[in-house]
């Protein structure tokens, strides 16, 4: 699993000119991009969650946990993009929606038991995501 992370101030998810996940972070929040492979287990997926609540990349080296700061979740199998040869991207490394789907919803899950206020895309539809990243600051979480 890879979690690209960024920090941000603001982000939101569009699918069909219909607002389907947003954060409005005061003043900060994570943009969480999640990619999943075929090895991946609901496993690897709480511990990255896990991770990610704790990961101190926010103001005064703080984390999402210790500012109740909000987490949005979008699905996002391009992460395990093969770019080696050529200049078509490979997704062989990619797993198929049916079993990564259960996987970011495994991940999305696992935060809000941490108590994180989460909000998410919607997996497999064509979305706009805006965001503002904040720094910049720019993560990749892998397990």
């Amino acid at each position: 699993m890879r979690v690209l992370v960024q920090r941000v101030t603001s982000a939101r998810v569009t699918v069909d000119d219909a607002v389907v996940g947003e954060i409005r972070p005061n003043p900060q929040g994570l943009l969480a991009l999640v990619g999943v492979t075929h090895t991946d287990t609901e496993a690897t997926a709480t511990t990255l969650a896990d991770k990610l609540w704790r990961l101190r990349i926010l103001d005064g080296e703080r984390s999402a946990a210790d500012l109740d700061a909000p987490i949005l979740v979008v699905s996002q199998f391009t992460l395990y993009a093969d770019t080696a040869k050529g200049r078509r991207p490979s997704w062989n490394a990619a797993a198929p929606g049916a079993a990564a789907e259960p996987l970011v919803d495994a991940f999305t899950r696992s935060l809000r038991e941490l108590g994180a206020i989460t909000a998410t895309g919607r997996f497999g539809a064509h979305m706009h995501v805006e965001s503002t990243n904040d720094g910049p600051v720019t993560l990749l979480l892998e397990s």
